[in-house]
């Protein structure tokens, strides 16, 4: 018979009303035996992944409250991550972090972690500018970057096509895709993730042939990066936001960059009906890892907006994080920490998977891809040591320490993961389909 969810001081500080999953642990009939399993099998895994949890000398993480287990027992690895959250273990550095949770994911470590439903009307907000800030290199932008010493190696590789054959008339049933892949970068230091961001805005401008007088939208906008970048070629830029409250800090980036005038800023929730009457008026669309943050049924409306949008010579260009044949059980386990407190509808597919969504559903078909997973796990990594730095600044700004422990394991996880090869970073070059063709 369940009771009432239990009470402890350590949590005092925790603001109940914004954190009310952390401010109560966990409590049912056998708690106590179920906390105790688990604590053991953690030991297990961390012992088996070379982990110290010792409070004394060279450990790897400390465990200061074994109410941790409790919620371990209930949720899982969301329960892990709560725990991290509220302070009840904690590792000396975000690198032992990192170590941490790759060591777990590597032992298998796979506590009973219960995953939420997908809810087609439930889509995350924007990540707020002023905590981006304390991450980006650029000051501005949450995605990866693409580092110079990074060489590309492009090969032509033919996919099967998805098209139903009721629609595909005389199209062959296989095409062809310009596939690159870049080898992993040299040493880099995270001063110059900076440079890398303003890479993958390059490769997108470039990949979507913008250039002077191109019509260009970025759906939604990324943080300010992409537009001034558009802009800056004489572009003509419409930057679609889906949260008000982001506009303000836009607009002085936008003022800051001198492009104000060729940047039009539109607020809109729901993107289809709002661009409705927009329908072939681009030659350039932009996206940069906003797609995987949807559900699967928002995921195929927004290409088919873009099919919409898009002039009949234009491309759409898309930058996602995707899954790799490695990503394991215990890996998705551990994103639906993300889903609970981030980014509820996260879902990291394979690369196929949006060729497959664009051939079934739309007119467009992906020509080229680009895949730099260790590009991915870097900027991870100087994203994670960048906003440790920052955590001072952060606090000033608004963000209570469980929001940044939050913060500081999503990142964690995240680079661990790529670090792993489990994910990956792809740009898609997606254009008209021709119905004679290849393309």
């Amino acid at each position: 018979m369940p009771t009432h969810p239990a009470y402890s001081a350590h949590l005092d500080s925790v603001d109940a009303e914004r954190w009310p999953s952390l401010v109560y642990i966990p409590s049912a009939a056998g708690m106590r035996i179920r906390a105790r399993m688990a604590e053991a099998k953690f030991a297990r895994h961390c012992a088996q992944a070379g982990l110290d949890l010792s409070p004394e000398g060279d450990h790897d993480l400390v465990v200061d409250h074994a109410q941790l287990f409790e919620r371990i027992a209930v949720r899982g690895w969301v329960g892990l991550a709560e725990g991290y959250m509220a302070g009840e273990w904690r590792t000396d550095t975000s690198a032992d972090l990192v170590k941490v949770i790759r060591g777990l994911l590597s032992s298998g470590y796979a506590p009973r972690t219960p995953h939420i439903k997908e809810d087609p009307h439930l889509v995350g907000g924007e990540v707020p500018p002023e905590l981006v800030a304390r991450y980006a290199g650029d000051g501005m932008s949450a995605f990866a970057g693409h580092f110079s010493t990074g060489v590309p190696t492009t090969e032509r590789m033919s996919h099967k096509s998805f098209v139903p054959a009721a629609g595909r008339g005389k199209e062959p049933t296989n095409y062809f895709v310009d596939t690159t892949h870049f080898a992993p970068p040299l040493e880099t230091m995270k001063h110059d993730l900076g440079d890398a961001q303003t890479r993958s805005v390059s490769m997108l401008l470039d990949e979507a042939g913008v250039r002077a007088g191109t019509q260009v939208a970025e759906i939604p906008c990324s943080g300010g990066a992409v537009a001034i970048a558009a802009a800056s070629r004489r572009a003509t830029v419409d930057a679609v936001v889906t949260d008000p409250a982001v506009v303000r800090t836009l607009r002085e980036r936008l003022t800051l960059a001198g492009v104000a005038d060729s940047v039009h800023i539109s607020v809109a929730e729901d993107l289809s009906r709002a661009l409705t009457r927009r329908a072939g008026r681009y030659d350039a669309i932009v996206c940069a890892e906003n797609l995987e943050t949807l559900p699967k049924p928002h995921q195929r409306a927004r290409l088919e907006l873009m099919d919409s949008l898009l002039s009949k010579n234009g491309r759409a260009v898309i930058q996602c994080v995707t899954a790799t044949e490695k990503i394991s059980g215990p890996a998705r386990d551990a994103m639906e920490s993300l889903r609970a407190y981030i980014w509820p509808s996260l879902e990291y597919s394979n690369s196929d998977e949006l060729r497959k969504i664009a051939d079934k559903y739309t007119g467009l078909r992906v020509i080229g891809e680009t895949h730099a997973p260790d590009h991915l796990a870097l900027s991870l990594k100087h994203q994670l040591t960048t906003f440790q730095g920052q955590l001072r600044e952060a606090a000033a700004d608004g963000f209570d320490a469980v929001y940044r422990r939050l913060w500081v394991w999503q990142l964690a996880l995240r680079q661990a993961m790529a670090e792993l090869g489990m994910l990956d970073v792809v740009q898609y070059t997606l254009t008209h389909r021709h119905r004679r063709g290849v393309r």
